[in-house]
């Protein structure tokens, strides 16, 4: 694809941050939503979920290196997308390893979030802990000239601004701008994240800087770039990501990416 293409260009003035804290992220929600967008209807939201325990930017600002695989997963997928493993059956392998948070993201899908739901909730019937679980999506777009993937967390997945986002394949014109994606996904209400920074052909120094610019909420901090037999953040460059996103201000994720049959492995 030609350099440059479908990238947007706008910035907006960044406040100085702390490098020691993330930037505070404000409340989104259908207030928030771009006209012409439509707004969140809040129909796709679980109560019960959204009635107790922390904020997902709580969740986000306490990520670390030893989080993933067996405490938090925020990038996995099903065969709703290019995954391997059922709805349900990544929900009960979720269980048994004992995840707190749990976000299934699907390339231009959400169709697995509603059966893993229904499992979890069953599974909690029964006693057994259960993880959070987070509304999730991977989409692709344009930064800076280069295809790059989105994660957008804790969206209203009814929102009218994700439409084109959800029809099982990358959006094309406006829609695949970066600028484009993160403005549409805090008018459903969510946060974006830029995907494991490190797999790009652009170096994520300066991919990371752009996303900032654009306003995206964080990245994935830790992710496993080596392949390892058994999922470990890749050393030294995701030291180097997480600490950027901390003088940044920005949120750090984390996630195995699972495309098999193991959520413990890509």
């Amino acid at each position: 694809m030609p350099a440059g293409a479908g990238c947007a260009k706008r910035q907006r003035p960044r406040p100085p941050v702390a490098d020691s804290a993330p930037r505070p992220i404000p409340p989104r929600g259908p207030s928030s939503s771009p006209e012409g967008l439509g707004a969140a209807t809040g129909a796709g939201r679980s109560s019960l979920a959204a009635a107790a325990g922390p904020s997902l930017v709580e969740v986000l600002q306490g990520v670390h290196g030893g989080s993933c695989p067996g405490e938090l997963n925020f990038h996995c997928h099903t065969l709703h997308s290019d995954g391997s493993l059922r709805p349900e059956a990544l929900a009960r392998q979720a269980v048994d390893l004992g995840l707190r948070h749990l976000a299934i993201t699907d390339h231009h899908s959400t169709a697995a979030l509603g059966p893993a739901q229904q499992t979890l909730d069953q599974l909690a019937e029964q006693g057994r802990p259960v993880p959070r679980l987070w509304k999730g999506i991977e989409i692709s777009c344009l930064l800076e000239g280069c295809l790059v993937h989105v994660l957008g967390l804790d969206f209203d997945p009814q929102a009218r601004a994700l439409q084109p986002y959800i029809q099982g394949q990358a959006p094309v014109g406006q829609a695949l701008r970066a600028a484009e994606v993160v403005e549409r996904l805090h008018g459903a209400g969510g946060l974006a994240l830029l995907a494991h920074p490190g797999r790009y052909r652009k170096p994520f120094g300066p991919l990371i800087d752009a996303a900032a610019a654009l306003g995206f909420d964080g990245a994935e901090a830790y992710y496993d770039y080596a392949m390892a037999p058994r999922w470990q953040p890749t050393p030294l460059v995701c030291e180097a990501i997480a600490s950027q996103l901390q003088k940044l201000g920005l949120l750090r994720s984390c996630g195995t990416d699972t495309h098999g049959l193991a959520l413990r492995g890509r």
